[in-house]
């Protein structure tokens, strides 16, 4: 049985389609916790794991800080970044670069495309990659089964 450590911060943008966001459906779960930008404040952290494409992969020393994840277009969370306070606390790192989206959209603003994953996708795989639980975190989304299959692998690798 996998544990769950810290909560995960999900920061979503106020303009987020919510019929398209991948993340609906989590709102409700003990694990997550949702903020909109720009109108709520995160809580204080001292150093915070923040995904990002351009980082070091994840590491079993990432466990002992919590994780956020920035839901948003890749226009927009390059904003909802640099507006990030103490942003020199926060430590960047990346997930497994053979990991493939199986979210059908254009991503004209994703650094390298073929690893933009929808942020479900990349919930799951960080999660999975702490150890932390995973249970339940793609029950409602449509691409379940091809992101699964696109990636066989997720179940067997282990950043640590």
């Amino acid at each position: 049985m996998k544990k769950t450590f810290f909560p995960t911060l999900i920061l979503r943008h106020r303009k987020e389609n919510l019929k398209m966001c991948s993340l609906h459906g989590l709102e409700g779960r003990s694990d997550l916790r949702f903020f909109t930008y720009p109108t709520d404040s995160l809580p204080p952290l001292d150093q915070c794991l923040l995904l990002a494409v351009d980082a070091p992969p994840l590491s079993i020393e990432d466990q002992s800080m919590p994780l956020l994840l920035i839901d948003g277009t890749w226009n927009y969370a390059a904003v909802m970044e640099r507006q990030l306070p103490q942003t020199t606390q926060w430590v960047r790192r990346s997930l497994p670069k053979h990991l493939t989206t199986a979210y059908p959209r254009k991503q004209t603003a994703c650094p390298d495309p073929s690893r933009g994953l929808a942020s479900v996708e990349a919930l799951y795989a960080a999660h999975h990659l702490l150890g932390y639980s995973t249970e339940g975190l793609l029950d409602h989304y449509y691409w379940k089964d091809l992101f699964l299959k696109a990636n066989p692998s997720i179940d067997t690798y282990k950043a640590f």
